[in-house]
């Protein structure tokens, strides 16, 4: 069960990815075999647990595209990259972000994973990973990350190499 909410966590990883993946090659506008339009949600909301209050998204700019590869090993790897910028409104401010990535998602046959970003990604930690981390549980980076998931689906190390650009649950209190 923990997995099913660490793969939650990547959706949002991912630039809020909860919308439909659509199938048309016209929509993948010149980037290539495979490459698949993600059609976003034009808003979504990030659960208080994250900051101690609810906080709401805005898709602004949505030109996040999408490819998946299967390796010889039987692993699943997934990438994302595009245009993506979100406005995050709570208790009456709002932050604008280009959460752009690019982004590559590896799913092992034996159930673990990692997640490898780089550029600008909007990122959400359970609590007492953040701690752990000494990150904030919600915050937009600018670098390298790197996590790694344990098969049963705990984060067993999450680094950065680069920095955290914004706070989000400070700027937002």
């Amino acid at each position: 069960m923990r997995r099913v909410g660490v793969i939650a966590a990547l959706g949002a990883l991912l630039g809020m990815l909860g919308g439909v993946v659509t199938a048309s090659p016209a929509l993948a506008g010149g980037r290539g075999d495979g490459w698949q339009f993600i059609s976003l949600p034009p808003t979504f909301a990030v659960d208080p647990a994250f900051c101690g209050f609810g906080i709401q998204g805005t898709q602004l700019v949505d030109r996040v595209f999408f490819k998946a590869l299967k390796t010889a090993d039987g692993s699943m790897t997934f990438l994302a990259t595009g245009a993506n910028k979100i406005s995050f409104t709570a208790n009456g401010k709002t932050i604008t972000a280009d959460i752009s990535g690019p982004i590559k998602f590896t799913d092992f046959p034996d159930g673990s994973a990692t997640f490898l970003a780089r550029g600008h990604q909007f990122v959400l930690l359970a609590p007492t990973d953040a701690a752990r981390f000494g990150l904030p549980a919600a915050f937009i980076s600018a670098g390298a990350l790197t996590q790694t998931i344990a098969a049963d689906g705990t984060l067993t190390s999450s680094s950065l190499n680069g920095h955290v650009l914004v706070d989000v649950c400070a700027a937002l209190s």
